[in-house]
């Protein structure tokens, strides 16, 4: 008997791991804000952690139908960030393509399974 991987599964995963790694990515903002911005007290130094903590609390909800949807808006205030600090704002252009780049190939395994043309779904019609 073989079992049947969910390809969307894998997905949250790697999702969840861009997120952490966002995380990271803009903590390491938090130096810049104290050497070369206002200092960590300030509204920037808030804005970096507020958008850090945000980042992380949506690892919780990425399961969830909506969760990527969150992650994804979460992407466009780190763009709309670039009006605080550039640094952020270019972070956000960069992570934001990269979640363009993984819904569109999640939406694309998601075709592609309704379709029935996946190579696991593939193999399990030859062995019939």
């Amino acid at each position: 008997m073989t079992t049947r991987t969910d390809p969307m599964k894998s997905f949250v995963s790697v999702m969840l791991a861009t997120l952490v790694l966002e995380v990271i990515v803009v903590l390491l903002a938090l130096p810049v804000v104290a050497k070369l911005g206002d200092g960590l007290a300030t509204w920037q130094g808030v804005l970096v952690g507020v958008l850090a903590l945000a980042l992380l609390l949506t690892c919780g909800v990425l399961r969830r139908p909506w969760g990527r949807w969150v992650a994804a808006g979460l992407q466009v205030v780190m763009i709309a960030c670039w009006f605080a600090m550039v640094a952020l704002g270019i972070l956000g252009l960069i992570f934001g393509l990269v979640w363009a780049l993984l819904l569109w190939m999640r939406h694309d395994v998601a075709r592609r399974m309704a379709q029935g043309t996946l190579p696991s779904q593939q193999a399990g019609k030859e062995a019939s």
